[in-house]
């Protein structure tokens, strides 16, 4: 690829901005002259992609080129550009687009990435042929040469149709079958082309059989799109795609259709996705993210709706002396009121209840200290009747996000310990204010036994310390913080007696008991707590959230 070369698709650029508007503005493409290059900033399996969270767009000269596209360089550059302007335009909607494909293809999840970008470029190619008139169809008969497989066979036939191309034009002649799911998909692409998000599962739907019969398909793939290793995905763990029908029984799509009594899919709409559902979606976004990373990034935004002011301590005001002036000063009055340079300055000649002064002073009040956030101690049970938090939605986590989160909030340090059986115990470097570091222990997992772990409990209080309220989230295996005994033989209860003390701002024993026999052996059992009780794991969260109206009604002011 030559200098003059890379000029030349540099020249269309501001063409190619233009086909999707006056005002489109977007960064200027990194147009790679070798194929090296291109890997070295992250392009491989394609010629082209798009990277949302830069917005930028590379290319790879060399291989298209090889292509045989170096003059149509002004209809790739646009194509690319339509991929930012119209679909899927940002990274949460990319995320939304890449989940409602993902459950058009059960248990073929994996080809999810694939099925969401031809589905992308049906959407960006039909507006650049048919409202700009560039030859998008002129880029498949360059590139598709040795592509072959019936999912290809059925995309290029959609493009004949959407196109009113001839038969064979773009595909060899597909059977009766293959042309009726691409006139369906045709069909779907115009129906849903200003709603495009509500289109995306009846594609998946379509590609599904394809798929099915060569789970090996791979077809070319004109672009790709990308984004960085650290790209935040606000609002993906939230489901909100709503129900799905194929197109074959969709009214819009197919005008011979019923209405449907039943959707095809069920749906997921108003939920939130499993914690494992969302590290996949990353993960096939492109975002290198561990399961540990995934599910503290999950439990966070979870927790973000439901964050409260933590509870404070408001410090007295403070009071300072406020000088009025003088007064006559009279036999009688403490002698210590005096103020001799007053009574100097009145008269050389000291007379007693004459000439003697004393200075007057009044209050005033002074500027309020800033409130002393109270520490937060969390104790969450990790035992094997818990759920792992990063495969399934755990609301013992959840509720210890949303608690430790509002603490960090108002600049209150926060120690989370995750417990288990004896030895099982992950806990924080002490009080700390780093949200990822707390994160990562709540959303770990033992699955083990149940054995509170007095040692933390006990070392934590050994010393004064700033006001903290403890906060312990299990079931009724909470009554091995009393009934068991530590390494040297001391009772857990007289232990959880001195960490209460020591605390000074109270403690929260938030439990799911199953009975009110239980509730009552457990508060026999933790005189001097606050035993809150739920019989569901889901009203944790409503716990957390009313945290700071409640656990602290009776904190001085």
């Amino acid at each position: 690829m030559t200098g003059t070369e890379s000029a030349d698709w540099a020249g269309v650029w501001p063409e190619a901005l233009a086909a999707w508007g006056r005002f489109v503005s977007v960064h200027p493409p990194l147009l790679c002259e070798s194929s090296e290059r291109a890997r070295a900033a992250g392009l491989s399996g394609s010629f082209a992609m798009f990277r949302l969270d830069d917005r930028t767009v590379v290319l790879d000269l060399e291989q298209a080129a090889g292509l045989g596209l170096g003059g149509l360089a002004l209809e790739v550059l646009a194509h690319e550009v339509g991929h930012h302007v119209l679909c899927p335009a940002d990274l949460s909607d990319n995320a939304r687009l890449l989940a409602r494909v993902r459950r058009g293809l059960p248990n073929l999840e994996a080809h999810a990435p694939m099925v969401a970008n031809l589905y992308a470029d049906l959407l960006v190619n039909d507006r650049l042929q048919r409202s700009r008139g560039l030859r998008m169809d002129e880029v498949y008969r360059r590139m598709a040469g040795g592509a072959s497989g019936p999912l290809w066979a059925f995309y290029m036939r959609v493009y004949e149709i959407l196109w009113a191309l001839p038969t064979g034009d773009l595909t060899p002649a597909v059977p009766a079958d293959i042309d009726a799911d691409a006139q369906l998909a045709a069909r779907l692409v115009r129906v849903y082309a200003a709603d495009w998000l509500a289109g995306a599962g009846g594609f998946a739907m379509l590609c599904y059989r394809f798929l099915a019969e060569d789970c090996d398909s791979v077809v070319p793939r004109t672009c790709r799109g990308a984004v960085g290793p650290d790209a935040q995905v606000p609002g993906l763990a939230y489901d909100d795609d709503g129900p799905m029908t194929h197109p074959a029984l969709d009214p819009l799509v197919n005008d011979f259709a019923e209405p449907p009594t039943e959707v095809q899919a069920e749906p997921s709409g108003g939920q939130y996705r499993e914690p494992f559902e969302y590290g996949q979606i990353l993960r096939q976004l492109g975002v290198d993210v561990s399961e540990e990373d995934a599910a503290a990034r999950y439990y966070k935004e979870r927790a973000a709706p439901h964050l409260v002011a933590f509870p404070v301590r408001a410090r007295p005001v403070v009071r300072e002396p406020l000088p009025e002036g003088t007064a006559a000063w009279d036999v009688g009055e403490p002698l210590d009121r005096v103020d001799w340079l007053a009574t100097a300055l009145r008269s050389p000649l000291v007379v007693p209840g004459v000439t003697t002064e004393q200075r007057v002073e009044g209050w005033m009040d002074g500027a309020s200290a800033d409130p002393e956030p109270v520490d937060l101690d969390l104790y969450v049970d990790s035992s094997g009747s818990m759920p792992d938090p990063r495969r399934t939605v755990s609301h013992l986590t959840l509720a210890g996000a949303v608690l430790a989160l509002s603490a960090l909030r108002v600049g209150a340090r926060v120690q989370a310990t995750l417990w288990s059986g004896t030895r099982q115990v992950l806990v924080t470097d002490g009080f700390v204010r780093d949200e990822t570091a707390i994160l990562r222990v709540l959303t770990g997992f033992f699955g083990g036994g149940t054995a509170f772990p007095l040692h933390v409990l006990r070392d934590t209080y050994a010393e004064p310390r700033r006001p903290t309220h403890i906060v312990v989230i299990s079931d009724n295996g909470v009554d091995t913080m009393v009934k068991a005994v530590d390494e040297a033989g001391r009772p857990g209860g007289d232990i959880a007696a001195t960490a209460l003390a020591g605390a000074g701002a109270g403690g929260t024993l938030l439990l799911n008991l199953w009975s009110d026999a239980e509730e009552a052996r457990i508060a026999a059992l933790t005189p001097g707590w606050d035993l809150h009780r739920v019989t569901e794991w889901s009203d944790l969260v409503d716990f957390a959230a009313a945290f700071g109206r409640r656990a602290y009604e009776r904190s001085p002011r």
